[in-house]
């Protein structure tokens, strides 16, 4: 099956149950908080009208940072922007963007790419957990698109102009869940029609690819200043699931919300993360919130990175001599 990007018995052989006993572990901690300022500094973070990607746009805002938040609707978007000017004295403009849709996600790299002062931090937040197969129009599967896709588009488009920068820290707010693809990707199905199709495992694999690809990113920018390290937000109280049908939304209100901690867990994790001096030179790393932690052993394949590198420009219809 290793054709296929699944290598079961590599992988078999690299699982330490001591990996999942320090997981459980973290994931009771409190998250390493950070009282530096943070004023003036400009901060993209997509996903922020509700959620953690809300709580984290008011953490920021508080701090002085100025703001881009890139989100779907634009009436929600009106109102984070009149909340967070008129709170907290700073500017907060927005994108509007579905990344279900190619376009749109082209269109905010390329609207990024248009200002003329640093980014500072980049916070990729936006996702979706879905019960059901759904497919953009491009043909991808959606959750694979939202989730992973839309962030390499962006990253890929605006490496250039980090680079130049010499400065910028890029947070993928991945999880857990990404242990749900144990045995690693299957680039023969990413579009899962040919088995059968589990919301927690398209998220896995989705989860998955994202960290495969931060090793990537990572190798691109050694010694340029730029990092780029990915996160575990804690079991928080967020909209994730939202699209799912009202037997999912029901269980999730009654039975999976009632475990949940605050979203300020999750957006004091991101901040520390973003801003705190101990992670002035960190990158490539995976976090549970804020205690660094071995991803599973597929995240860490180099092989497989490679080769999704060039599946996902092939799919973005993105080319280079790499």
């Amino acid at each position: 099956m290793e054709n296929n990007g699944i290598r079961f018995k590599k992988y078999f052989k690299e699982y330490k149950i001591s990996n999942v006993t320090t997981m459980i572990k973290n994931n009771s901690k409190k998250p390493k908080s950070c009282q530096d300022i943070y004023q003036d500094k400009l901060v993209v973070i997509t996903g922020a009208t509700s959620g953690i990607g809300y709580a984290t746009a008011k953490k920021f805002a508080s701090m002085g940072a100025h703001l881009i938040c890139v989100n779907r609707d634009k009436e929600r978007s009106e109102l984070l922007k009149n909340e967070i000017e008129e709170k907290y004295h700073v500017q907060c403009d927005y994108i509007l963007a579905d990344f279900s849709v190619m376009e749109e996600t082209f269109n905010v790299a390329f609207e990024l790419l248009k200002i003329e002062r640093n980014i500072d931090v980049i916070i990729h937040n936006a996702g979706v957990h879905l019960t059901k197969r759904q497919l953009t129009e491009a043909g991808i599967e959606k959750v694979f698109m939202v989730n992973y896709l839309s962030s390499f588009i962006i990253n890929y488009l605006l490496k250039e102009k980090l680079k130049k920068q010499g400065k910028c820290r890029i947070i993928l707010v991945n999880s857990e869940g990404h242990r749900f693809a144990p045995w690693g990707m299957r680039f023969d199905d990413l579009d899962w029609s040919k088995r059968r199709y589990t919301g927690l495992k398209s998220y896995g694999a989705a989860k998955l690819a994202q960290l495969l690809s931060m090793k990537k990113f990572d190798d691109y920018f050694i010694g340029t200043g730029v990092t780029i390290n990915a996160m575990h937000p804690g079991a928080v109280e967020s909209s994730t699931g939202k699209e799912n049908g009202r037997f999912y939304k029901l269980f999730k209100q009654k039975v999976l919300d009632r475990a949940l901690k605050p979203v300020s867990f999750a957006s004091e994790a991101l901040y520390y993360l973003s801003v705190s001096k101990d992670l002035e030179n960190v990158s490539g790393k995976f976090f549970n919130l804020t205690t660094l932690e071995e991803p599973a052993p597929p995240a860490l394949d180099k092989d497989i990175a490679e080769r999704l590198w060039h599946i996902s420009l092939n799919l973005a219809n993105l080319f280079d001599g790499e």
